[in-house]
């Protein structure tokens, strides 16, 4: 059974930081692409970062310079340390773990989702 299980999650003043962490299970973790994405109330998921199994690292141009996002290979987790938070950083934050497999199919779970408020 997979199972991605974020947690770190919480409310945090404006400027405060956070740092998200997502354990995968029932994956060949280091196959996958591991992601985070986001979705505020009334707007669309978005991506916020991502990291290839080669180490390649992709942002959203509203988190540069502020989330940095990594992964562990040997304990088959992915972390997202978020810094200089603002109030529009507030959303439901996924884990996503994504992998094409040798027949061209795409292969993708979620996690549950945990929720970031940024607020004074």
């Amino acid at each position: 059974q997979v199972q991605l299980v974020e947690s770190g999650g919480g409310l945090v003043q404006p400027g405060g930081s956070l740092r998200l962490s997502c354990a995968a299970s029932g994956i060949a973790f280091i196959m996958y692409q591991m992601a985070w994405y986001r979705q505020a109330p009334g707007q669309q998921r978005e991506l916020v970062a991502r990291v290839r199994r080669g180490g390649d690292i992709l942002y959203a141009d509203s988190v540069k310079g502020r989330f940095i996002i990594s992964r562990d290979n040997a304990n088959d987790s992915v972390y997202l340390q978020m810094n200089s938070l603002k109030a529009e950083d507030t959303a439901v934050y996924s884990c996503n773990a994504n992998y094409i497999n040798g027949l061209g199919v795409e292969v993708e779970y979620w996690g549950q989702g945990t929720q970031v408020t940024v607020s004074s």
